[in-house]
Formats: structure tokens, C-alpha cells, sequence
């Protein structure tokens, strides 16, 4: 009996270490094709490129404004479509992240844990907070080259684009799409990247535009198109391609934008240009292009003019 209860414990000892190991293991010896798709033509064993591998590109043409009186952001956008995928596509599929913010969205109302026990009135008003705020695109027109209307489905955040006809591989294919959404006040809406907040004192604003303009969604070889609805926090994947973006906005405004801004001589005083220039060889201290003394000059008055700030951005 003191044998077979020294085995039984030892028995035991060993299933502990067992549970100890496997609390402790990380993956670090586990084969490659639990987490990577299987080798092709596309892929190698290794997950590299293969001898077929292909990707697909979007280029956009975008003409975005800011009405900054009732801080709406209203754009219009062409995007061309390179299909260098070896299937035809009938539809395509695009990306609506200001979706995120309607009633009808999935975390409605939930902000980092949602109800609990006990709530704080800012809590509480992070949960109210889309009541009375209509966020969202309003799509006013989504077209061909030629102009005729092209039917699209909306699941939340996503929207699919239905085709007259597929787009064979190695084509490419041009549509036109018409938006604008309101922009979202940061102090109701707990957002990581994107809002306004608002400065009582002089009356202005300051805009974090993120995630603003309807966009493709990628499409590979292992997954399909990535049409998984975006979750306010999480990341996503993109085509590679060719930006041409113009955003109009009060001429008192400055834009820092992604890409090489284009007309700098519009947009920028003499001053302003000079410090530009220095600021493209100047890489030991920063330089401020336009200084706090001229910013809160321009803070003071209100200006009824617009400029418009062109950037481009490749690959």
C-alpha cells in the first residue's frame, strides 16, 4: 500500500509539473502551418512571397472640406482598382469607420467595460453620448466612370459595392464615391484618434481627422477580402497605393497632413515657406514652421476665406 501510495503521489507530482510546463509554454516549437497558410504558389513555407505572389493596389483621388461652423466633414473621392489578383471580382468591399460611432454599431453605448455597479456622471455620459448625435457617413452617390450609380449593401462598418461586371484579372477598375459625416466632440465621444475639442475661451476648435474617408478593403490570396467590422480600437490592413488628397479648409487653419505638401506658396506666408525649406535639412533641433506667436494671433478672428492644402503621398 505505501508503494502504490508513493507511486499515486509521484503520479500526482508529475501531472502538476505537467500543468506548470504547459502554463509556461509559449509556442516557441510549434509547427509553422498551425499559423501560417498552407506553401503555394502565392506563399512559401516560410510565409515569403512565392514565384506568383500578388497584391492588390487602390490610387485615390480625394477633395475633403471641413465646415468648421457645424463641423461636418464632406468629401469626394475616386479610386482606381488594380485587380492583380488571379480571380474575377464581382463586388467590392469597403471600409465605413465612422460607422463605428452610430446607434446601430455593435459597442453602442459601451466604453472600455460598458454598465458596471457603479458609474460616474462622465461615464455616464460617455454612454449617452450618441442619444442625440448623428454620427455616421451619409453617402450621397457612389458611381462608375461614366457615371451611372453603383448599388452598395452597408453592414455597419463595412459597405460592398455590387459590379455591372466582374473585373477580370490584370484590370483595373475606376468609381466614384460622395460623403460626409459629422465630426465627433472628443469630450463625449472616447475615441483614441479621431474628434474635435472645443476651446471655449477664444471659441476655436482643434481636428484630429482619422479614419475619415472610405477606403478598400484588403484582399489576398489565404483570407479573401478583410470585411471583418472594425472595432473602434483595433487595427487593419491596407492596399498599397497612390494618394492625391486637397483638403479645403478656413484660411486661418493650418494642416498637417501624411504625403509632400504641394503648394506650400498658397497656404504658407513668406516666412512660413522659409522656415519650411530649413526645416527639410534641419534634423539636430526641431523647427517650427509656424511659431505659437503667430498661431495665437490667428486664434483671435474668425477668417471667411478658405484655402485648399494639396498632398501627395506614393506608395
Amino acid at each position: 500500500m505505501k508503494r502504490n501510495a508513493i507511486l499515486i503521489a509521484l503520479t500526482l507530482m508529475s501531472v502538476v509539473a505537467v500543468a506548470q510546463e504547459q502554463k509556461q509554454w509559449q509556442g516557441k516549437f510549434e509547427q509553422l502551418e498551425q499559423m501560417l497558410p498552407t506553401p503555394n504558389e502565392y506563399r512559401s513555407a516560410s510565409g515569403a512571397p512565392g514565384g506568383k505572389y500578388w497584391q492588390q493596389r487602390a490610387d485615390y483621388v480625394i477633395d475633403a472640406e471641413l465646415d468648421e461652423a457645424k463641423n461636418i466633414l464632406s468629401g469626394k473621392e475616386t479610386i482606381t482598382y488594380y485587380n492583380n489578383s488571379p480571380e474575377s471580382l464581382r463586388f467590392l468591399w469597403l471600409q465605413l469607420d465612422q460607422n463605428i460611432n452610430k446607434k446601430g454599431s455593435e459597442d453602442f453605448g459601451d466604453i472600455f467595460g460598458g454598465v458596471k455597479d457603479s458609474l460616474t456622471t462622465l461615464r455616464a455620459q460617455y454612454l449617452m453620448r450618441p442619444m442625440e448625435f448623428e454620427a455616421g457617413y451619409t453617402i450621397t452617390s457612389i458611381t462608375d466612370k461614366s457615371g451611372k450609380n453603383l448599388p452598395i449593401v452597408v453592414n455597419k462598418t463595412m459597405g460592398r459595392v455590387d459590379l455591372p461586371t466582374a473585373i477580370k484579372p490584370g484590370e483595373t477598375y475606376t468609381f466614384s464615391i460622395q460623403w460626409s459625416y459629422p465630426i465627433t466632440d472628443r469630450s463625449l465621444f472616447l475615441l483614441s484618434r479621431e474628434g474635435y475639442e472645443h476651446f471655449p475661451e477664444d471659441k476655436n476648435n482643434v481636428y484630429l481627422i482619422a479614419h475619415w474617408f472610405p477606403r478598400m478593403c484588403a484582399y489576398d490570396d489565404y483570407e479573401g477580402w478583410q470585411n471583418k467590422q472594425f472595432q473602434r480600437l483595433g487595427e487593419f490592413a491596407l492596399e498599397f497605393g497612390n494618394y492625391k488628397v486637397n483638403i479645403t479648409v478656413p484660411a486661418d487653419h493650418i494642416v498637417a497632413s501624411t504625403g509632400t505638401l504641394l503648394n506650400a506658396k498658397e497656404v504658407l506666408s513668406a516666412k512660413e515657406i522659409e522656415r519650411f525649406e530649413k526645416a527639410k535639412s534641419s534634423f539636430d533641433k526641431p523647427m517650427f514652421v509656424v511659431t505659437e506667436e503667430e498661431a495665437r494671433a490667428k486664434e483671435k478672428t474668425k477668417s471667411t476665406a478658405k484655402k485648399t492644402w494639396r498632398y501627395q503621398a506614393d506608395n
